[in-house]
């Protein structure tokens, strides 16, 4: 007699004198969306457009906010990988998911919807540096499990790279003034102009919590070997967008160079050219593989912007009258297997000036590590972390641009919301892990020197 099988519909295969017959138990499975695994916060797209089409507009709302409470932000700013991913583009065009977040988180902050509010049941107390999008994230999932979070904010007002980086015309400070309190009216404390100096400082906050979540984003700006910054003419791009959030004025000349294709470099020259300057933009990058959004190629373009792109600067004279000259050279560039990989190539006699009279400088930001490198590991230019976002200090986690080279708002609110299972796993080892594959989403293996 044949061994029984799984997959007959007897136990034996004896009773069939017609050749072999076998029956198969199909396996239903639900999986993910396209949009929903593209989604930097793992929003549960396809079920919230249902509720916008029901009209069931707060029950949407609700679902946004299990996975982002800053859905009128996102809306606005998100790098939106979900719509590149929408199965609805095969057929004609993607869905317009941002534009609908937007639509939704503007109608919780016109009507006022708030969350629930949530009682502090749990005995530990947990300690964020740094209130930006990755610490304001995990403040808000925190307070929602019960715990006591007190943020600690080096600057004057919370917000980060929402406040201090992004300009008013792509997020207006109130939209992010009331999404941000809609948190800590939930019970969060704040503590601002509290940078942590030392080494002491940090000890004496974990010697008070029970853990520790670091989200203090990355502010060193990086630094172009050609050029002197000690000259008037040299302004940083992150300074200019920081002074010009809060209003003050900064004094450049009328014909402003941006070097950078990212999108804080687009955010500086189309704020310049808000100003009236005359605004180019010299990148390493052809047009087609610029790190900013593909949008905000096209609107620079609308605005007169001149994009002067796989062009690098080679050297700046300041000695004719004519102000600034700026030597460039037409390059041949090569994107490697790995973001923020690539090697470039001079092009021979491709040699060509610029005239300017204001260079500023917008090729991206490091994390500050040299409190933190003293009592943790680092890996290059960020701190490291592993699968569940703890570094190698015990009861210490980071996350956002900290401890990941994905510089985007969104991804830092999803590592933030991460973090804060992971932080809770920790205190409470009762509960099950997080999915490794789902975290690893946040994190990078090749740690960029």
């Amino acid at each position: 007699m044949a061994a029984p099988s799984p997959v007959w519909t007897t136990g034996t295969t004896e009773v069939y004198h017609t050749g072999t017959w076998r029956n198969a138990i199909p396996d239903y499975i639900n999986p993910p969306s396209p949009c929903k695994t593209a989604c930097p916060v793992g929003g549960n797209i396809a079920l919230w457009i249902q509720q916008i089409k029901e009209k069931d507009y707060i029950g949407a709302w609700e679902t946004l906010t299990e996975n982002n409470p800053f859905p009128a932000i996102a809306g606005r700013i998100c790098h939106h990988p979900c719509e590149a991913s929408c199965n609805r583009g095969e057929y004609d065009e993607a869905i317009s998911i941002c534009g609908l977040e937007r639509f939704v988180g503007d109608m919780a902050l016109e009507k006022n919807w708030s969350f629930p509010a949530v009682a502090i049941t749990k005995k530990e107390k947990i300690a964020i540096i740094g209130g930006g999008p990755a610490g304001l994230a995990a403040a808000f999932y925190l307070r929602k499990m019960g715990y006591g979070v007190s943020i600690f904010e080096a600057m004057s007002e919370l917000g980060g790279l929402m406040r201090y980086g992004i300009p008013s015309y792509r997020l207006a400070k109130d939209v992010l003034e009331k999404e941000t309190q809609r948190i800590l009216d939930l019970g969060v404390e704040v503590k601002t102009d509290a940078p942590i100096k030392s080494r002491q400082e940090f000890e004496a906050i974990k010697q008070e919590y029970d853990a520790v979540y670091l989200a203090t984003g990355a502010d060193k700006p990086k630094r172009l070997p050609v050029l002197d910054y000690s000259k008037p003419w040299v302004v940083d791009g992150a300074e200019y967008l920081a002074k010009t959030n809060a209003g003050e004025t900064l004094e450049v000349g009328n014909r402003v160079v941006v070097i950078g294709g990212g999108s804080a470099a687009m955010d500086v020259a189309r704020t310049a050219r808000r100003h009236g300057k005359k605004i180019s933009v010299l990148t390493l990058e052809p047009e087609a593989l610029l790190p900013c959004q593909e949008e905000e190629v096209e609107e620079s373009k609308e605005e007169d912007i001149t994009l002067v792109n796989a062009a690098m600067l080679q050297s700046v004279s300041d000695e004719g009258e004519q102000g600034l000259v700026l030597n460039c050279i037409r390059l041949v560039f090569t994107p490697g297997e790995k973001r923020g990989q690539f090697s470039i190539e001079p092009v021979e006699g491709s040699e060509f000036i610029i005239e300017a009279d204001t260079i500023v400088s917008s090729i991206g930001q490091d994390p500050e590590l040299s409190v933190l490198a003293e009592l943790m590991e680092v890996n290059g230019a960020l701190l490291r972390i592993d699968g569940k976002f703890q570094t190698s200090m015990d009861g210490v986690f980071a996350g956002g641009d900290l401890a990941s080279m994905e510089r985007f708002v969104t991804h830092a609110f999803g590592m933030g919301k991460e973090s804060a299972r992971e932080i809770d796993h920790y205190l409470n080892s009762t509960k099950p892990a997080q999915d490794k594959k789902r975290i690893n989403r946040y994190l990078q293996e090749d740690r960029t020197e």
